[in-house]
């Protein structure tokens, strides 16, 4: 059986998926992605870059569909290139957020498609115009609208989709939810946990240690989609009422989504001008290895994570799996994981004074806590990757529709012994 997965960043959120499928006896995978896409070792990947970018005389409105034809037409190019050579997919699981697939099934109708249904954008209820400090346009809106075609082709082209979280789920169009499957890829839970004799030793030399009063904060880049302006403004008053805590914060200067501040080079630069710290107390360590980060999360008396509604971060789940202490916005892809009271603690995502309490509280009764930090580790594990690559497995195998029986596709899958449905199985 042949699997493509296609993705720009590949392997991005099929890492798990891709690795584990490669290892099944029968099973040959291929991998497209942009010039700039990592790869993973043994897959064979394909690179690809647009001929152009969208042009600037393209109206505002339709400029990133544009965008996604231009991706589309050169993986098209990829494609049509393979099936001259005899290559001729199965299944195709892919990342369809650049416009990447709009052309796969002119290549190869009878292979399977299977999207990755990131995100259905909205103009009210969802991350648009939820911070009333950064109010949503009307030329916003109708870009949202607009961009919203290329997702509405993606759903309307696949054969099935997953998409992450219920809440994500339920953002797409209700004639497309019967489509998609809510699977998680997955998290290491196997390599997290908590360690009470962590060690983390800081770009100044000092070494903060596991159980002391350390507040943390994770983000790919700091920025107002992940609350990094509402934790800032509420670290004068921690540092204030507690003058022996340290906090340490990972993550770049860079934009992940929205845009930069106007009036600064970034938005660290920006609110430590507005929030004046004591940077030997607060540690800035931009962008760190892996191992880094896992004795980030394990030396932490309480773990900081503020979201719109948005994508859920994978940190915020590793958080849970290193056994942290919660303290997240009430926010709704934050609520689906965590239960206030009972495996972390909700927060209003803009009152800084809740925010400082909940976290001060934390810190000066760490034993107090000590259920909700295993219960929100119990709960993580709920989100490994064995769970992830168990079902994703199911739902590859059985739409290639090379399993002619249940004891064949339960050896392909992962084998936690998950039960499929005759009607997969079928497919």
């Amino acid at each position: 059986m042949k699997v493509l997965f296609i993705h720009q960043n590949f392997p991005g959120q099929f890492r798990h998926i891709a690795a584990h499928l490669a290892q099944q006896p029968g099973v040959q995978v291929l991998a497209i992605g942009r010039e700039q896409a990592p790869g993973l070792p043994g897959i064979r990947l394909l690179r690809y870059k647009p001929h152009r970018s969208a042009s600037q005389h393209t109206h505002p409105y339709a400029r990133s569909f544009e965008d996604g034809v231009l991706h589309g037409q050169q993986v098209l190019r990829l494609l049509l290139d393979l099936k001259a050579k005899g290559y001729r997919p199965d299944v195709i699981v892919a990342h369809p957020g650049w416009g990447e697939t709009l052309y796969t099934k002119d290549a190869f109708p009878r292979a399977k498609l299977i999207h990755f249904c990131e995100y259905y954008y909205q103009t009210q209820g969802a991350d648009a115009g939820f911070d009333p400090e950064f109010p949503l346009e009307i030329n916003g809106a109708a870009s949202i609208r607009s961009r919203n075609a290329l997702h509405l082709l993606n759903l309307e082209n696949c054969d099935q989709a997953i998409t992450p979280t219920h809440w994500q789920h339920s953002l797409h169009p209700a004639a497309y939810r019967d489509k998609i499957q809510v699977i998680h890829e997955g998290i290491d839970t196997v390599n997290l946990g908590p360690d009470a004799e962590a060690t983390l030793q800081l770009p100044n030399g000092k070494v903060l240690k596991a159980g002391e009063p350390i507040i943390t904060y994770v983000a790919r880049n700091l920025e107002p989609y992940r609350g990094f302006h509402s934790f800032m403004r509420t670290l004068p008053t921690i540092l204030k009422e507690h003058p022996t805590c340290q906090v340490v914060i990972v993550g770049g200067d860079g934009v992940s989504y929205g845009s930069k501040p106007k009036d600064a080079p970034n938005w660290r630069i920006k609110l430590l001008a507005e929030n004046p710290v004591d940077t030997n107390r607060v540690h800035f360590l931009g962008k760190v290895p892996y191992e880094t980060y896992k004795k980030v999360l394990q030396v932490s008396a309480v773990h900081v994570y503020l979201t719109y509604p948005f994508v859920l971060s994978w940190s915020l789940l590793e958080a849970m799996g290193s056994g942290c202490l919660i303290v997240g916005s009430d926010t709704a892809p934050v609520r689906e994981v965590i239960r206030d009271k009972e495996n972390g603690m909700l927060v209003d995502f803009y009152n800084t004074d809740e925010i400082a309490g909940r976290v001060l509280q934390g810190l000066v009764k760490q034993e107090a806590f000590s259920e909700l930090r295993q219960a929100a580790y119990v709960t993580a594990q709920r989100y490994s990757i064995e769970h992830g690559n168990n079902h994703l497995a199911q739902v590859t195998l059985a739409s290639a529709g090379e399993c002619s029986s249940r004891r064949t596709l339960n050896r392909l899958a992962s084998g936690t012994g998950l039960p499929i449905q005759t009607s997969q199985v079928n497919a």
